[in-house]
This record gives C-alpha cells, sequence and structure tokens, in this order.
C-alpha cells in the first residue's frame, strides 16, 4: 500500500513511512487509500483470536513489504509477553458498560499494545535492511516505559525518551528510569508534556538532521501506533455486539494526544459498525472546545490527576483535520500554518455538524474524576485508574440513559496512578513487577526545555 502526508508533499511505502516516522513535509501519514471490511469479511473474523485478527488487518497496509510468516512472527512474538491469553480482554461492568482491558502488557498500559509490536518491527528492519535506528519520543507517562520495554537491549537501535520532569506518576517515572540498558537515554525536560513533544516535532521537521542520525519516531505520529491500536477496536466490538455484525456500539475513550480515538476513528472508515466515539478529556480540555464549539485553540495547562491526558496540543488531530476536509493536503496545510501563527483552528456549519456526527465529548474535573473511582470501587467491586475513569464518567454523564451499548477503554492498571487512588481512601495491592520498581536504582538526566540542550545530549549518545 501507498502511504501520504497529511499536507500532500510526501508517498511512499510501509516501511518507509514507518521509518520516516513524520513526513519530511511535516505531515502525517495516512493510507493513500482506507482498505473496506465487508459485513461478510466482519462475520467470518469474529471468532479469531487477536493475533489472527491483527494479521487480517494489517495485511492490507502492509502488503508485500514484510513475508507473510515473517509478519506472522513479528506478532506472535509480540503479543506472548502479554497477561491474558486474549491479549485486550473485555470485562462487562455494568448494564449497557465494558470494560476493554488495555493493561496487560509489560508495563501495565495501553502503549504496549502498540510498542511491543513496533519494537519487534524496529528491530526486524534494522536487522534485514541494515538500517540505523536512532528512536526519539516524547512522552507524558505511559508511551515512554512502553517504548523503552519494546527496545530495550536489542542489537543496532537506540532510544532517547523526553518526559516532563516532576509530572509523571513516580511508577511511570521507574519505569523508564529503572532500566539501566546502555541503549536507553531518559531526558526529564523542565516543562510539561507540550514542551517535549514540540522539541521531538522540530527535531523531526529538521529534515537535514533527521537524516544524518538516522531519526525514528515512537510516538502516534508513527501511522504503525495507529494501526496497532486498531486491532482492539475490532476485537472489543466482536465481543460485544449481537450477530447481526450491524449493531452500533459506542466508544468512550480517554483522550490526549487523539491517537486512541483516531484508530478508533479508522477502523470505522475500515467499515466497523462503530456507533459515537466519546472523546473523554480532563480539565486540559482543547478537544472538547472544538466538538462542542468548533474551536481548537490552547489554553491555560492544568496539572491533573489523569496526567497522560495532560496536553493542549494534540498532534494526531491533523490526521482527522485531513479526513474532515475531505483529503485536501492542501487545505490541511494552509489550516496549519494558520494555527502556528494564530493559535487558533475553527470549524464551523456543515463542517461542525460532521465533527459532531463523529463525536461526542465531555471533560471531566479532578473531583469527578475522583468520585467516579470511588464509586465504581464501591458500587462494581472494579478499581479504575483515573484516565480509565474520565472515560466511565464522560459515559455517565452522555450515554448511561438510553444510549446503548458502550465500550469504555481502560489505558492503564490502577497500580500505575497511585497518588490517585490514595486521595480516593483506596489502598490498593500492587502487581509484583510494579512493587518490585522502588529497590531499583534510577538513570535520567535533568535539562531545561531547550532543544540545543536536547540535541546536545542526543549528539553524546549516539556517538
Amino acid at each position: 500500500m501507498e502511504f501520504v502526508s497529511t499536507r500532500g508533499g510526501v508517498r511512499c511505502g510501509f516501511i518507509e513511512a514507518f521509518l520516516q516516522g513524520l513526513a519530511n513535509d511535516g505531515g502525517l501519514f495516512v493510507p493513500a487509500h482506507v482498505p473496506k471490511v465487508s459485513k461478510d469479511e466482519l462475520k467470518s473474523w469474529r471468532g479469531l483470536s487477536y493475533q489472527e485478527l491483527f494479521l487480517k488487518i494489517a495485511a492490507p497496509f502492509v502488503g508485500d513489504e514484510i513475508p507473510e510468516q515473517d509478519l506472522k512472527k513479528l506478532v506472535h512474538d509480540s503479543y506472548s509477553t502479554f497477561r491474558s491469553p486474549e491479549v485486550t480482554p473485555v470485562q462487562p461492568i455494568a448494564d449497557g458498560l465494558y470494560v476493554l482491558e488495555l493493561f496487560h502488557g509489560p508495563t501495565f498500559a495501553f502503549k504496549d499494545v502498540a510498542l511491543q509490536f513496533m519494537g519487534n518491527l524496529y528491530a526486524y528492519v534494522s536487522q534485514k535492511y541494515g538500517e540505523k535506528i536512532h528512536i526519539i519520543g516524547a512522552t507524558s507517562g505511559d508511551t515512554g516505559a512502553a517504548a523503552i520495554h519494546g527496545v530495550k537491549s536489542k542489537e543496532g537501535i537506540k532510544i532517547c525518551i523526553l518526559h516532563p520532569h516532576g509530572k509523571v506518576s513516580k511508577v511511570q517515572e521507574l519505569q523508564m528510569t529503572s532500566l539501566l540498558d546502555d541503549n536507553v537515554l531518559n531526558l526529564s525536560v523542565r516543562g510539561n508534556f507540550d514542551d517535549c513533544q514540540q522539541i521531538v516535532k522540530e527535531l523531526f521537521s529538521d529534515v537535514a538532521f533527521k537524516s544524518e542520525h538516522s531519526l525514528r519516531a515512537v510516538n502516534s505520529i508513527n501511522f504503525v501506533r495507529i494501526l496497532a491500536q486498531t486491532v482492539y477496536y475490532f476485537y472489543a466490538y466482536f465481543k460485544v455486539a449481537d450477530d447481526s455484525m450491524t449493531e452500533e456500539i459506542h466508544f468512550s475513550v480517554p483522550t490526549g494526544n487523539f491517537g486512541d480515538i483516531f484508530a478508533g476513528y479508522l477502523a470505522r472508515l475500515m467499515g466497523l459498525p462503530a456507533g459515537k466515539f466519546l472523546l473523554a478529556t480532563n480539565e486540559n480540555n482543547i478537544l472538547e472546545r472544538f466538538v462542542n464549539d468548533g474551536v481548537y485553540r490552547p489554553e491555560n495547562f492544568k496539572t491533573t490527576y489523569s496526567p497522560a491526558m495532560d496536553i493542549q496540543i494534540a498532534s494526531n488531530f491533523e490526521r482527522y483535520l485531513y479526513y474532515l476536509h475531505g483529503e485536501d493536503g492542501a487545505a490541511v496545510t494552509r489550516i496549519m500554518n494558520d494555527f502556528r501563527e494564530k493559535g487558533l483552528i475553527a470549524a464551523e456549519g456543515d463542517t461542525l455538524r460532521r465533527v459532531q456526527s463523529d463525536f461526542a465529548s465531555y471533560a471531566v474535573s479532578n473531583a469527578a474524576c475522583l468520585e467516579t473511582i470511588k464509586d465504581y470501587n464501591e458500587r462494581h467491586g472494579y478499581l479504575l485508574d483515573p484516565h480509565t475513569a474520565c472515560g466511565v464518567a464522560a459515559y455517565e454523564r452522555m450515554f448511561k440513559n438510553g444510549g446503548g451499548k458502550c465500550v469504555a477503554l481502560a489505558t492503564a492498571h490502577p497500580a500505575k496512578f497511585d497518588e490517585a487512588i490514595a486521595e480516593c481512601g483506596i489502598r490498593q495491592t500492587f502487581p509484583e513487577p510494579i512493587a518490585e520498581l522502588w529497590d531499583k536504582p534510577q538513570r535520567m538526566t535533568v535539562v531545561d526545555s531547550d532543544k540545543q540542550q536536547v540535541i546536545e545530549q542526543l549528539l553524546a549518545f549516539f556517538k
């Protein structure tokens, strides 16, 4: 399959899109055409294992660039590390509400679903094509740990992760900084996630630097992240929907960088009978304001109990704009240039009505997040992490009364956010791999939110 940039200036194949991450014109890669899944195919996929389903969905995107047996091995190796044989099991919680548990991978977060596969794919490409792999990424907490665990000690790969200093949970920090492998560099940036993300974007936009140092992307700017996450929307649908394969199932998605919810949107473009995507945010609610009012404009950053959603500028939003504006790369370029100059994207009229047909959105306050954790623990005996709690609180507000079946994405294990759980007066038992973290030494370098300081660290690391 051919991939194109959202800004229209680049076309390439699957592996090249994977290696480039961010297109050289500053856009993000999307498929030149979205493969369609028929109703008969959906019915035939229903009984497949997660790994078998992954292969069915990925095949048209990969094309003939990876031999079938090689792809099978990559998928098998990637998901053999998960604690659940289902990989992403679905749990019924209350009438009409299901939770899709995405936290059964090595770092107890949904990012493992994509990054275990991407880590193995990077190793495969490095070995097969002799490619040098220097991965750089920004994280609000979970991406960094999952990416590092996906490539630690892999030959031919080095990885540098930027995280906001003091603005991730202690477990997230330890999962990143307690891995002392020589191919890992952790930079703790004095700033917030948007500062980290901006530095990474600027490095990838510097085509000469990117090429000279073989920079590769691990954030959801990389389309392979999106592709891998698309699979669990189909998997959850098959677990919840009736046999007709026409029942519309809603999804409530805790949303920060727009990658996870865009994966669901892509699944619907492919033919998944998804209903409404409920975009759940916290008090950093730029996306809620866009869906409800048509105004996308960053405001004051707020620190919350759901730090992975403490984001004002969502990188993957550009992919949605591409489809919203009829796959017109020139239009997206104009919109993104205006946003860079004016700090505003606006939608009105028919455009806003289309947005509201695709998504509903609700912003959950810190207090409501904690109250939802306490309520579901008491009434249903199910402990939610604060991000999942935002998704469930949004469901309660928007879909609970007669809205049909809804799957809420559980994006992390509650043990990763014990600060919030403790605020609820709940004492939880840590899984052994997390409990062991406190006895491990840490290694990280603290830097200012300054691209030049980051470059100096990278040049020394890449030697």
